[in-house]
């Protein structure tokens, strides 16, 4: 436990992990372009980030303004962000409600998907992004951007390198295939 000015933070928490989800707010309209303040993206090249977990949108807001994950538009707009901003969008955008319905037997999900992402898309664990209803091109784009590299990451650059172009269009389709609904969490 971390005490910050009398206020016991459980697990360890750093002051900069607690987001202020009214100045996230306030500052989700730079955001609302790409990816709509209630986090349904408004773009296929963009992700949807509404209930997102706070530690995974923590991390790319992270890995964008340092420079570890790069993309012509995030680098920039994350460069001028701070700790307690980043934290502060990741409180709000997280706090929204996901509701998904799937159209497909869950059965016929990607298998070295679903551990992480969920048949329905939905994350399993806290540093794993949603990818129900994303666009097919996000998600193909991604998947390809960690097989050659461009992104890095432990568990999906070595998982992206395996997968053909059509295993990776058949994954991209699933996840697009399913609905999903944001609900903005005032």
């Amino acid at each position: 436990m971390t005490i910050l000015g009398g206020l016991m933070l459980a697990g360890g928490a750093h002051a900069e992990d607690i987001g202020d989800r009214d100045a996230g707010r306030k500052l989700a309209s730079q955001c609302r372009t790409c990816h709509g303040l209630e986090g349904y993206a408004q773009i296929p090249i963009a992700p949807h980030i509404g209930g997102e977990p706070a530690s995974y949108i923590r991390a790319q807001l992270t890995a964008f303004r340092d420079g570890t994950r790069e993309h012509e538009m995030m680098s920039i707009v994350a460069k001028m962000l701070s700790d307690q901003q980043i934290a502060d969008l990741a409180a709000w955008y997280s706090g929204h409600r996901v509701q998904v319905s799937l159209t497909q037997d869950p059965s016929a999900a990607p298998e070295q998907c679903v551990a992480c992402h969920g048949a329905d898309g939905l994350h399993v664990a806290e540093d794993v992004p949603n990818l129900a209803g994303e666009a097919n091109i996000y998600i193909d784009t991604q998947l390809k951007a960690f097989r050659t590299g461009k992104r890095q990451h432990d568990i999906m650059t070595p998982m992206a390198q395996s997968l053909s172009d059509s295993e990776i269009r058949e994954i991209a389709d699933w996840y697009a295939d399913i609905g999903l609904e944001i609900e903005l969490v005032e």
